[in-house]
């Protein structure tokens, strides 16, 4: 143990809990995260009719399906660190993907170690740029560098801070490393596992086995893939504008990507993950701890193809910041049920912390939500807080806060000359029509943006954090698409005329 391990060990004491969970026992927790898996990828939503994924139906069916699931920053390295802090980036400071993790940082299966757990992570880190080495609050440390490679590399794999040579195709390979270190594991140690897959980032590379699946499949483009008409109602000029850029559907990456062959490849990427969570479960199962287990999936974030002109993440529409949540212990709860109450990644660090009978720190901004598996919800937010900082590397997307409720959501854009934007939810699921000038929901708006500030005010979040330029600029536009946006109607105006000249 080096001396960080050690120092976290000790910060973490404090929050031991010396009686057992309320439900009698300490339960075994496995948290399996994936990259860019939007809300909507799952077979049983059927938001493509060819998606399959039985194993995450099968933790529908058998489990809860949290359907108002969100990252509060929709970008890998904030997003993991809010899980593992249960903070808002503003306040873990870990706002993008360059940033290193602050000193004195703790995760919370810290806490899990000094309750008597075996703790183990596997997969992607990708916090502190291209850092893999092992960290504090985990047992046995298996990653890689960066984003990882799909199939092997000369990088390698990160194993306890030694390096070892990758041997096949990332996801598989990952679930191996983790299911043998189950194997491991004594019937009466009680564990956390974290494993954490490269799928489904792009640039998107099923297995061998599963490489053209959906080819002859038939595709639904977004209706907000439209440049203007009814499904973009009010857009502002910094979205339009990113149609035409490295995230735009008319110049992806700078390339002449198709969206349709692009979200193919997604779709058979991720077959692999669901694989991965059907034999965790078949491992469990074999165990004799499958019912006993709470397992917990998530997305990192989400992902756009073509919605509102856009391809990618880090904006505050649906598409980008709400994520799929998954989680089964029938111990514990009852299955098929879905939960309407809006949680978080915020939320995973509390939940899984109450799981293990350990009590949560003071000063974080998530909450369990275990208790909305027993129908629950007293006192439960009815808002959410999203935040993102804009990046030197992808200058397209500004920074922008957002509040996003039960039904309305509010979003304003920081430091450019453009439009808020107000949407109502229940009406307008697809976001295609902008109500900020709306006469009727003025009020409502300045409610909202109020609250907005009250949050960031609440949770330290007035100053925002700002580093150094790393890495490169994605920075072009292509001459033969579309032109930049002109400002809306609703802002221009005449100037007053002139008063009249005396009448001498």
């Amino acid at each position: 143990m080096n001396r960080r391990q050690a120092m976290a060990r000790m910060a973490a004491a404090p929050a031991i809990m010396n009686a057992a969970h309320a439900q009698g026992r300490r339960r075994n927790v496995i948290f399996i995260l994936s990259d860019d898996h939007r809300y909507d990828a799952m077979g049983f939503l059927k938001a493509q009719p060819f998606l399959e994924t039985p194993a995450m139906d099968r933790m529908a069916r058998e489990g809860i399906h949290f359907r108002n699931a969100f990252v509060t920053t929709a970008l890998c390295s904030p997003s993991r660190a809010s899980v593992l802090t249960g903070c808002y980036a503003h306040k873990h400071k870990i706002v993008d993907n360059n940033t290193a993790i602050p000193r004195g940082t703790v995760f919370f299966p810290s806490y899990m170690q000094q309750a008597g757990y075996k703790t183990a992570f596997i997969g992607k880190w990708h916090m502190g740029g291209e850092a893999d080495d092992p960290q504090p609050g985990f047992d046995h440390w298996i990653s890689f560098r960066g984003q990882g490679t799909y199939m092997p590399s000369k990088s390698g794999l990160n194993i306890n801070g030694k390096r070892v040579p990758q041997k096949g195709y990332i996801t598989d390979e990952l679930t191996d490393y983790a299911l043998e270190w189950l194997d491991g594991i004594g019937k009466d140690q009680p564990y956390f596992l974290y494993l954490s897959h490269k799928a489904v980032h792009a640039e998107f590379e099923p297995a061998p086995r599963h490489k053209g699946r959906y080819a002859n499949a038939k595709f639904n483009y977004p209706p907000t893939m439209a440049a203007q008409g009814e499904m973009a109602q009010g857009r502002p000029m910094w979205v339009q504008n990113q149609r035409n850029s490295w995230h735009g559907v008319e110049f992806p990456y700078h390339s002449e990507l198709d969206i349709e062959q692009y979200y193919k490849r997604y779709a058979e990427t991720l077959l692999g993950v669901d694989e991965s969570i059907g034999r965790v479960l078949g491992a469990l199962e074999r165990r004799g701890q499958l019912d006993s287990t709470l397992v917990i999936y998530m997305g990192d974030n989400g992902f756009a193809f073509g919605e509102h002109g856009l391809i990618d993440k880090r904006t505050a529409y649906e598409e980008s910041m709400r994520v799929p949540l998954l989680a089964r212990c029938p111990e514990l709860f009852r299955g098929g049920q879905t939960v309407k109450e809006v949680v978080a990644g915020l939320d995973i660090m509390p939940t899984c912390l109450e799981a293990a009978g350990v009590a949560s720190p003071g000063g974080i901004d998530g909450r369990s939500w275990l208790p909305l598996t027993r129908g629950d919800n007293s006192g439960w937010r009815k808002e959410l807080l999203y935040e993102y900082y804009w990046e030197r590397n992808f200058p397209q997307t500004p920074t922008i806060f957002a509040l996003r409720g039960d039904r309305y959501k509010f979003i304003r854009p920081h430091g450019i000359w453009d439009i808020e934007e107000l949407y109502d939810l229940q009406e307008d699921p697809l976001e295609s029509r902008n109500l900020i000038f709306k006469p009727e929901l003025q009020a409502l708006a300045e409610q909202m943006r109020r609250r907005l500030f009250q949050i960031l005010e609440e949770t330290g979040g007035m100053s925002m954090p700002l580093y150094p330029d790393r890495g490169g600029s994605q920075n072009r536009r292509s001459p033969n698409r579309s032109k930049a946006a002109d400002f809306p109607a609703e802002l221009k105006t005449l100037p007053p005329a002139p008063p009249a000249a005396a009448v001498r």
